[in-house]
């Protein structure tokens, strides 16, 4: 059975002025952002208490802002590989899924790619091994068509899953992202890797994140090849006005 759930972009501002209106308005999850003003450690207790008082399953996305797990600057790396680590720690009585970034090219990465290959499933390794402690899956998410960003094929994230070589490891498959890079049948190609979807629109050029259904992704098809899914699918949106505007878009294809 597939869990529509929600996940804010805008980090700024408090959650807690949302997250109450989330089931009435018929989502079943919420994606927690280890960022800005969802900043876990901050709002432990709200969290806490939407677990305790609600029907919402709660996932998290690790924190990605100035980190890098492919970083070749080793204290920029330990510390980006801490900090999801600690994410982990902090969610492990309420998830069971994190997302993951898999990391930037510096321009010292550029020239030496075996070595950030190297870092990417050094650090990988590392975090699954500490969310297993847990029994949480970590799924690593393909990016946009941004030539420095890892990670932007089926193939490619595929490669870093099997060298790493953990069954905690998956695919969070970010339907919007592989709209820009092309590759959105060659992710329903590999549905069964996918353990985490992400859905929002956009026009195949820029990670626009638009209601569904106001881009150019074929949603009819999308949703045709996750017949097999079950899992959850968070729509990623600006406000919870267009979350709404995209489930209710989402229901009837699905």
């Amino acid at each position: 059975m597939v869990k529509i759930g929600f996940s804010s972009l805008v980090l700024t501002t408090d959650p807690f002025e949302w997250v109450w209106e989330l089931e009435d308005r018929g989502f079943e999850v919420w994606e927690v952002v280890d960022e800005g003003r969802q900043r876990i450690d901050e709002i432990m207790d709200g969290i806490r208490k939407v677990s305790e008082t609600t029907n919402l399953e709660i996932t998290s996305h690790a924190p990605f802002s100035d980190l890098n797990i492919a970083s070749v600057n080793y204290p920029i790396w330990s510390e980006s590989i801490r900090q999801i680590k600690r994410c982990i720690d902090l969610v492990s009585d309420f998830v069971e899924i994190v997302t993951v970034h898999p990391g930037s090219l510096s321009p010292l990465g550029m020239q030496i790619p075996d070595k950030v290959r190297e870092q990417v499933i050094a650090g990988l390794v590392e975090i699954c091994d500490h969310a297993g402690e847990y029994g949480i899956t970590v799924g690593l998410e393909n990016m946009i068509d941004i030539e420095m960003l890892l990670g932007q094929t089926p193939e490619e994230i595929l490669g870093i899953i099997e060298n790493v070589g953990r069954d905690n490891l998956g695919i969070t498959w970010d339907v919007g992202h592989s709209n820009t890079t092309g590759t959105i049948d060659r992710f329903l190609d590999v549905v069964e890797k996918i353990r985490h979807i992400h859905l929002h629109d956009n026009n195949g050029s820029r990670d626009e994140h638009l209601p569904l259904g106001s881009g150019t992704i074929d949603w009819k098809h999308v949703m045709e090849g996750l017949e097999s899914y079950r899992g959850r699918m968070i729509i990623e949106a600006r406000s919870l006005h267009d979350a709404v505007k995209s489930m209710e878009y989402l229901s009837r294809l699905i």
